[in-house]
């Protein structure tokens, strides 16, 4: 398919104009005008990068890009090696941050509750992005950390509240440990994020409130992963998603 169409579909479907973001979201480096091969994957990193050239990929679609503001703007060192790879192998770089997590659907979080049998009752936080909800069934603290260290693949950081029964939950991929006071007013019994501050374990420990953090990238492999292979399906164009471990 044409660069321009893959672009403007995804646009469409992910609407990044309705964010305040912290990056731009959309085409980032321009590549070849004709796509038949689609690495998808978290993080551009040189990494990704290295992958998606063995694979003669045509674009990398992620959802950490480049270009972050207040990001010092010169390219030298490991941002000039991370735009050569694309410019030199003429692949382009397709990456949404907050309209991947907020979609509906394809999105982090939305995944994270299919993944994880949440179910979403209302958002909250800046601009709706963290999402409020129900546990399928009820159950107690070990047993929700459990099901997420089974669920992601890895063991989420617990800290404890009154030990109550947990059936009202809050949770937002990523770092998004600031909305966990919105989460506590909202009356959740725990609330599950990528990332944990030193005040958070405070916070936990004071409301009773549970907190679990389950891994930055653990909690946004899934976001990509949904839309990668809508695309396939959508376009019967070829992507693979590239996890490549990362312990944060």
């Amino acid at each position: 398919m044409k660069r321009e169409e893959l672009v403007d579909y995804l646009d469409g479907l992910l609407v990044p104009g309705k964010f305040r973001d912290y990056c731009p979201n959309g085409l980032q480096v321009e590549g070849c005008s004709e796509i038949t091969r689609i690495v998808a994957g978290v993080t551009a990193s040189q990494e990704l990068l290295d992958a998606a050239v063995e694979r003669h990929a045509d674009a990398i679609l992620v959802h950490h890009g480049y270009f972050w503001k207040g990001e010092d703007g010169r390219v030298t060192g490991i941002r000039r090696k991370r735009l050569s790879s694309l410019l030199a192998n003429d692949i382009n770089l397709l990456a949404y941050h907050l309209p991947l997590d907020a979609h509906p659907e394809l999105g982090n979080n939305a995944q994270l509750a299919k993944l994880l049998c949440f179910v979403p009752e209302g958002r909250f936080g800046e601009q709706d992005i963290a999402w409020l909800g129900a546990l399928a069934e009820p159950c107690d603290l070990p047993s929700l950390a459990s099901r997420v260290a089974v669920v992601l693949g890895r063991q989420p950081l617990v800290i404890a509240g009154d030990d109550r029964p947990i059936r009202r939950i809050g949770w937002c991929s990523g770092g998004a440990q600031g909305y966990f006071e919105q989460a506590i007013a909202l009356g959740v019994d725990a609330y599950l994020s990528g990332e944990i501050s030193e005040q958070t374990v405070h916070l936990a420990r004071e409301s009773g409130v549970a907190y679990l953090a389950a891994g930055h990238h653990a909690t946004e492999r899934y976001g990509v992963q949904a839309l990668a292979g809508h695309l396939a399906q959508q376009f019967g164009i070829a992507c693979e998603f590239v996890d490549l471990d990362n312990p944060v």
